[in-house]
């Protein structure tokens, strides 16, 4: 059985820094390689959307014209673990933050509050 556990969200102000972890277990190494890993958020009142996926072996990421050149996706494959930095942060950006393993896995979401 796969799990999605994500952790590293909170309060942060207008420009700054987080980083969000997502640890997936029940899938061995290889397999985690393979897999298309996603992060996406969901503010108040809007519908879910994705922000970040790194679609693993093949080695490309795609990004949200909203977070691009201030969002970056990684793995590590040897922890079985995804990240997504976010760096100069926005209001906007303020969301509960999601990670995805493949395609019906998904963790319980950490809130991201950017605020002054």
């Amino acid at each position: 059985q796969v799990q999605v556990v994500e952790s590293g969200g909170g309060l942060v102000q207008p420009g700054g820094s987080l980083r969000l972890s997502c640890v997936v277990s029940g899938l061995t190494f290889r397999t985690f390689n393979g897999y298309v890993m996603s992060w996406y958020r969901q503010a108040p009142g809007k519908e879910r959307e994705r922000v970040a996926q790194s679609t693993g072996a093949r080695g490309s990421n795609i990004y949200a014209a909203s977070v691009k050149g201030r969002f970056t996706i990684s793995r590590d494959i040897a922890s079985n673990a995804v990240y997504l930095q976010m760096n100069s942060l926005k209001a906007e950006d303020t969301a509960v933050y999601y990670c995805k393993a493949g395609v019906n896995d998904w963790g319980q979401g950490t809130q991201v509050t950017v605020s002054s």
